[in-house]
């Protein structure tokens, strides 16, 4: 078995058509966990205003979520973490993993998190598009393990999105009636897929960060080079996360995560403009589009996370 592309002549422009198809494979699996990431989370608070009659109205809003919206984001994440080079996209991961822990740290205070699933859409297709580049890199046949990764990706946000269907559409009668398999399982162990995801997540960024940092480094040439860039880097990371820490002691709301978008980005724009390429810039302005489209799309449960 052969790449797609080896029987073909060396010429430059087919090397760059094929490096391309690579990238959008790589972000539709991205984008793919993502979907599945947000299914998941629509079952589980969809449930929970079920169960809490004083939410009504959020399970409403949750239901009447459009159902071209779901393949129009799949679409539209595509392309962003297609375009967004492997650099700007494992600064993301890290950023994001730093954030993560300092947020898990501040739980023993009473910090509630259920929004940080959400907030991570971005970060995880990054996260996995990171993994799949530096896990196949070099690798044979990195075409067709790119569109086997796909299958199976698709198919899992498949199921998902028609399980948050199932739910959004019969989740009330069944689990009244007790004869759906499906439902019977949610009402008996809902309240674990934030475990479940939270097990995942882990995994995710656990892989990710190792490729974010080797893809990093090996851009390279020598040590001076690198301590060149982690230094500022570390620096703008941890004034980020301290900015961030005070920030999360106001009130969530919409406005405020806007702004956090912002304010993360602008540092790292400002960190490249003095450490990174001129292609790097360009990404983050890309990656800010990513990011502010997961949120827009996450919008209606992002506020029922706020007000639980």
């Amino acid at each position: 078995m052969f790449s797609p592309g080896s029987w073909l002549p060396a010429l430059p422009g087919l090397e760059w058509g094929w490096a391309l198809l690579d990238a959008l494979l790589q972000g539709l699996v991205g984008a793919c966990a993502v979907s599945v990431l947000c299914s998941l989370m629509k079952v589980y608070l969809y449930i929970k205003c079920v169960n809490n009659p004083e939410r009504q109205a959020e399970k409403e809003a949750i239901r009447a979520r459009q159902p071209l919206l779901e393949p129009l984001h799949v679409l539209v994440l595509t392309g962003v973490l297609g375009l967004v080079g492997s650099r700007v996209a494992a600064l993301v991961v890290l950023e994001f993993s730093l954030r993560a822990v300092s947020t898990i740290i501040s739980l023993s205070k009473g910090t509630h998190n259920s929004q940080l699933y959400l907030l991570c859409q971005y970060s995880l297709g990054c996260g996995v598009s990171c993994g799949l580049s530096f896990l196949l890199e070099g690798a044979l046949h990195r075409s067709w393990n790119l569109v086997l990764a796909v299958g199976l990706s698709g198919l899992l946000a498949l199921h998902a999105r028609r399980l948050a269907q199932h739910v959004c559409a019969l989740y009330e009668l069944h689990s009244r009636a007790r004869y759906c398999g499906v439902c019977i399982l949610l009402l008996a162990a809902g309240h674990g897929i934030p475990c479940l995801l939270r097990n995942a997540l882990a995994l995710t960024f656990a892989v990710a960060d190792l490729a974010a940092v080797e893809l990093i480094n090996r851009d390279f040439l020598s040590t001076g080079e690198a301590v060149r860039f982690w230094t500022p880097l570390t620096i703008c990371y941890t004034l980020l996360v301290i900015y961030m820490q005070e920030e999360s002691r106001q009130s969530m709301v919409r406005g405020l995560v806007f702004r956090t978008v912002l304010v993360r980005m602008g540092g790292l724009f400002i960190l490249l403009l003095t450490v990174g390429r001129w292609t790097d810039v360009l990404h983050v302005f890309v990656s800010l589009l990513g990011e502010l489209w997961c949120l827009l799309h996450a919008g209606i449960l992002l506020e029922s996370c706020w007000r639980q």
